[in-house]
């Protein structure tokens, strides 16, 4: 007899055995079905296996995440593309977003240090239709995903996508200045407990930054008052106990900081201004 969709479902998420499981397996049944996640689950749960759900979950269960299988990933309500050059989105980061939206409402000039997919730039373009922006990453692969992306919303006018490296001489020399500053730079401990479909499968080099997890910071943050127009703001992701080591990276760089948490109350992302228009 022919399993049904949603006895798979419930083998699959054992076999997965990570606290999202079932979402996993949802996702990835959803994909083999050709359908929406809710259509599915509405209409679909005694409906035959599709045959290539089994590839599929192949393809979890070593430890591919499920982003990578899909090609694509959802972030702030918009769905971006997304492959292993890339970082795969996370609901974390959009209290970057919020923050900076709240920070710099109307900004016309943003830059995005080390865009990766897009998301932070894209999405920043996306809620403020006045703006135009710029994205840097030292990662061909990652650019043309982003290039992907900037098209597939509509916003490749308004977005200049750049190969760029901040911890090379002269990256920012021709970029000018700009309203609003967005990071999400690597911050994870070279020897930090990661989940296999983490460590090993995302870019290291979008990940890690030394033994302690500030070397991006270090670099990243001095550089940051040369590159604010007036009354400018940066809005920095960090990783959940790296507040105090930002803050103080920014302090002695002349900047203000103000801690955000997520939606989770951890510290995610800090708002820096330079100390004498703050």
């Amino acid at each position: 007899m022919t399993e049904a969709v949603g006895a798979a479902l419930r083998r699959a998420a054992e076999r997965i055995g990570v606290p999202w499981a079932r979402t996993d397996a949802e996702l990835l049944m959803a994909h083999a079905l050709g359908v929406s996640r809710q259509a599915m689950l509405l209409s679909h749960m005694q409906a035959p296996v599709p045959p290539g759900f089994a590839a599929l979950l192949a393809r979890r269960l070593d430890h591919e995440p499920v982003a990578y299988i899909l090609g694509d990933a959802e972030f702030y309500g918009r769905t971006f593309a997304v492959s292993p050059a890339v970082l795969i989105p996370r609901g974390d980061s959009e209290s970057v977003i919020a923050a900076a939206l709240a920070a710099a409402p109307q900004a016309r000039s943003v830059l995005d240090c080390g865009t990766g997919s897009g998301i932070l730039l894209l999405t920043a373009l996306a809620e403020l239709p006045a703006a135009r922006g710029t994205g840097i990453d030292r990662s061909t692969a990652a650019l043309e995903i982003a290039v992907t992306n900037a098209a597939a919303l509509g916003l490749e006018d308004r977005a200049r996508l750049l190969c760029a490296d901040w911890t090379e001489p002269g990256w920012s020399d021709a970029l000018g200045r700009f309203d609003l500053i967005l990071a999400n730079p690597p911050y994870v401990e070279a020897d930090a407990a990661l989940d296999p479909s983490v460590r090993g499968r995302e870019p290291d080099g979008a990940l890690f930054a030394g033994p302690d997890g500030l070397a991006d910071y270090r670099v990243l943050v001095p550089q940051i008052p040369a590159l604010l127009a007036p009354g400018g703001v940066a809005v920095i992701e960090i990783g959940a106990s790296q507040a105090a080591a930002v803050a103080a990276i920014a302090a002695a760089a002349g900047l203000s900081a103000q801690v955000h948490r997520d939606l989770g109350g951890r510290d995610r992302a800090v708002e820096m201004r330079p100390i004498s228009s703050s």
